[in-house]
């Protein structure tokens, strides 16, 4: 099977699973930014004779000896991360590091220009990638629907879990009108749809709120299921899961016993949680998760971060 250089619209990365991969196809590239000098230049042949290859980012801190890509073959290189390793940031500039010396970039992304700086503080000055932790997958966990709209020619998912980007989640059409289905992290998102370049809020939606236009913006929110685990007391007759998510009910959620003690699993917002378990009676942090904070009232309580 033949191997074709990777479409332009997704260059320099796809996400699979849990993973995002970068991806360096040496075939895409024909112009680079020297990093010293900051010009930038035609690659030859011999400058497109890769020794180390690195993935450099707002991620990273710009580094560029860190993320080292592996080579695949004559022509393609990748590296590997799981999504869990960067921040909540919705969107990542970067780019590839040629033998620590060009920055380069595939030609269909040269118009944005970055005035970022590197670690040291000095302006970049380069053009840069952009990488979404949002992305379109039939399997996502959020679908978006617009009904109507059949003599539409385009139409366009934006938000805020993109930066509001006029083209990149494009719907698909069908028989009852548009549809796309986003992986998104947990969170609190707004977004409107764009309709032939007109932009219209989700009428089938009735969570909005204003925005600086005199209009609405559309509201989702998405949540993740987490399952919260209390080792050992067996002997125990009840354990209750309580916390800010359930404003401390002292009824709370009445956990499953276990061969190893006790579980609940319930869908929570992104950002921190607050919880304690009551175990017969008796309020206790998780033995088993060292992260605690006090509350202000004198009270310690154990902390998760839904991401």
């Amino acid at each position: 099977m033949q191997l074709l250089a990777q479409d332009k619209q997704t260059q320099g990365y796809r996400i699979e699973g849990d993973e995002v991969i970068f991806t360096f196809d040496k075939r895409d590239y024909k112009e680079a930014t020297h990093g010293e000098l900051q010009y930038r230049k035609s690659l030859t042949k011999e400058e497109l004779i890769i020794e180390k290859i690195a993935v450099a980012g707002e991620f990273n801190d710009w580094a560029n000896n860190q993320w080292i890509m592996k080579q695949l073959d004559e022509n393609r290189y990748e590296f590997r991360k799981k999504i869990t390793d960067f921040t909540d940031e919705f969107s990542w500039e970067f780019k590839f590091v040629i033998n620590e010396k060009y920055w380069a970039e595939p030609e269909g992304n040269i118009r944005n220009l970055s005035e970022a700086k590197n670690r040291h503080g000095k302006n970049l000055h380069v053009y840069n990638l952009k990488m979404y932790s949002a992305y379109i997958s039939e399997d996502g966990n959020t679908s978006f629907y617009l009904k109507g709209h059949e003599h539409a020619e385009k139409v366009v998912l934006s938000g805020s879990f993109n930066k509001w980007d006029e083209s990149l989640f494009e719907m698909k059409k069908t028989q009852q009108g548009w549809h796309v289905t986003l992986q998104l992290k947990p969170g609190v998102y707004e977004y409107k749809f764009i309709v032939d370049g007109r932009w219209i809020h989700d009428e089938a939606n009735t969570h909005k709120t204003p925005n600086e236009f005199g209009e609405y913006n559309s509201v989702v929110e998405v949540k993740a299921y987490h399952t919260f685990k209390l080792r050992g007391f067996i002997n125990a007759k009840t354990v209750l899961l309580t916390g800010s998510f359930n404003d401390w009910s002292e009824e709370g959620f009445e956990m499953i016993k276990t061969p190893y003690g006790w579980k609940y699993t319930v869908q929570l917002s992104g950002g921190k949680h607050l919880y304690k378990f009551i175990v017969d009676g008796e309020w206790i942090v998780d033995p088993s998760n060292p992260v605690k904070e006090y509350d202000g009232a004198g009270n310690i309580n154990s902390v998760c971060m839904v991401r």
